[in-house]
């Protein structure tokens, strides 16, 4: 990209309508208008246009569309080789069916767990009474103190069993649980892996190009196809870091296409990228064209001019006329310092030093 900062001026066309006249060697200063411009340089891109890339590694197998072709959120666009996944995936199903198949008989043994809680526990409130009338029986010295410590083991022992086999329920439940959770998130994995092996694409439009043929081993690194909007069409243009801080939203732009020779189309600055592509040195900008033309196709390129300010009823002469940028030749050929305004390749601005109706001259 140009790093420059240039002026368009409007005096080629005021010249055609006012009574400025330039021969050969001499030029008469009239008032004009003069508009000062960042240059840019970029392409027409499709709206929302994006590449399409896989999320996996494996052999193209088939192709699905063709170039031109319009294309639906959720369509199927390619097809890649996922004899491995499809089998994960049936793996996994099975491993969930058994699981789901299998509920009987987890019911059965966590009705078993019950149980043993439930003896548990009645044991625990027999060994606890028994426990208890010791204690008041070892008082009155009813009882031996072997005996009440007997009673007082026993009574400790069916705590901590009943503890125990409660314990052991509460795993058991949670156990079976996760082992079925893990058996669905696996199928689900599965058949998420198996659909990345489906290239679809993210939303409606057309697609523009086809970038693979079938049978290449691709990559998540391998371009697939280029869809973008159909018939919508922006302007996505680079400014030079040093223009970058007269940018703004809405200035309006005057854009020249190769494709498109002597013509000149209006656009709109719609969005700034806030951050420098470091290699370039360049910030990116979006437009649309007010009027676009009539034919457009992603890729062709575009120069650009946007505008930053205009000045009116001004005095501008071409650069030619200028002496070391700050002298022109007045009647006489007397040479006379200027001061310049704006200006660009072929036109400056006169501050000071010239008035309307002078006769300036090329110097020989």
């Amino acid at each position: 990209m140009k790093k420059q900062s240039i002026v368009l001026s409007m005096n080629i066309l005021f010249c055609l309508f006012s009574c400025k006249k330039e021969s050969k060697n001499s030029f008469q200063v009239q008032a004009g208008e003069v508009t000062e411009s960042v240059y840019a340089s970029g392409i027409v891109k499709a709206e929302n246009q994006y590449t399409v890339y896989p999320t996996v590694n494996g052999v193209l197998q088939k192709i699905m569309v063709t170039a031109g072709q319009n294309i639906s959120k959720g369509q199927s666009l390619f097809q890649i080789e996922s004899e491995k996944a499809q089998l994960n995936t049936d793996n996994a199903r099975l491993a969930y069916e058994i699981s789901q198949g299998n509920s009987q008989y987890i019911q059965d043994k966590i009705a078993e767990m019950e149980l043993k809680v439930q003896t548990a526990k009645d044991k625990l409130a027999l060994d606890e009474s028994i426990y208890n009338r010791s204690k008041n029986a070892r008082l009155y010295d009813g009882i031996s103190e072997v005996e009440f410590q007997k009673t007082e083991l026993a009574f400790k022992n069916s705590k901590s069993a009943y503890f125990s086999v409660q314990k052991q329920l509460a795993q058991l439940k949670t156990q079976l649980q996760n082992e079925q959770s893990r058996n669905q998130i696996n199928l689900k994995i599965s058949q998420k892996s198996q659909s990345d092996f489906t290239v679809k694409s993210v939303f409606s439009g057309e697609l523009y190009d086809v970038l693979v043929k079938e049978g290449t081993l691709i990559s998540p690194q391998t371009p697939l196809a280029i869809i973008g909007k159909k018939n919508a069409y922006i302007l996505e243009l680079d400014v030079d870091e040093n223009d970058m801080v007269r940018i703004a939203l809405g200035q309006r732009i005057l854009v020249t296409m190769d494709s498109y020779k002597g013509q000149l189309f209006e656009a709109t600055v719609d969005k700034i990228y806030p951050i420098m592509d470091e290699r370039s040195r360049t910030f990116k900008i979006e437009a649309h064209f007010i009027k676009p033309p009539k034919k457009l196709f992603p890729n062709l390129t575009a120069e650009a001019n946007i505008i930053i300010q205009t000045k009116s009823n001004v005095i501008t002469i071409p650069k030619k006329y200028l002496i070391d940028n700050e002298y022109v030749l007045v009647d006489g050929k007397e040479k006379r310092k200027v001061t310049i305004g704006l200006s660009d390749y072929q036109n400056a601005e006169i501050t000071q030093g010239l008035q309307i109706g002078e006769t300036i001259y090329l110097l020989e």
